[in-house]
């Protein structure tokens, strides 16, 4: 059984800030997987799809196959990632329900979202105050964090949660309709 940090918040949330200082402070490697570790590297350039909606969901579908060959190979992961398309959520808990998740929400206040948005110059302006807006409703998480908090905290809080013996079956696991 692997063990999954899931970092689930909006585009400039700080994420992969976070990811990366839990990989600093843990004491195992953990592998970081994102669609921007993919699309950042050249391997998926959605540009060059002429019908990129088309080919999105197969994208991601890979993606996600590959969240879950990557922990049933037995690597601990850090996925950052957006449940933000219907079936997504649903999708992952059948793939990932072998595996130990901690469920983590990412909350970072829209002006916060606004700056860092515009600080990276990479995104559709305003799409990260969007997806704050939606892709945390009827969602139940392990544990609800602030983006703005001090990163190694929030790590440290993560990497003690993780390691808390005995803990309830991740609120990953959840539908949408049972939290509601």
């Amino acid at each position: 059984m692997s063990r999954i940090i899931f970092l689930h918040g909006a585009s400039s949330s700080g994420k992969s800030t976070l990811a990366s200082e839990i990989r600093r402070q843990a004491i195992t490697p953990f592998v970081h997987l994102s669609l921007d570790h993919f699309r950042d590297s050249g391997a998926i350039r959605p540009e060059t799809y002429p019908d990129w909606p088309h080919v999105r969901p197969q994208i991601f579908e890979a993606l996600h196959r590959s969240f879950a060959a990557f922990a049933d190979a037995g690597c601990d992961l850090i996925i950052e990632h957006i449940l933000d398309t219907e079936g997504w959520h649903d999708a992952l808990q059948t793939m990932l329900a072998a595996h130990d998740v901690v469920f983590v929400g990412l909350h970072t206040p829209d002006v916060v979202l606004r700056q860092r948005e515009t600080a990276r110059g990479d995104r559709k302006p305003g799409s990260a105050v969007a997806d704050a807006g939606h892709i945390h409703s009827g969602l139940t998480y392990d544990l609800e964090l602030d983006g703005t908090a001090s990163v190694a905290t929030t790590a440290e809080r993560i990497l003690r949660h993780l390691a808390t013996p005995e803990r309830p079956r991740s609120a990953f696991f959840q539908s949408r309709e049972q939290v509601g």
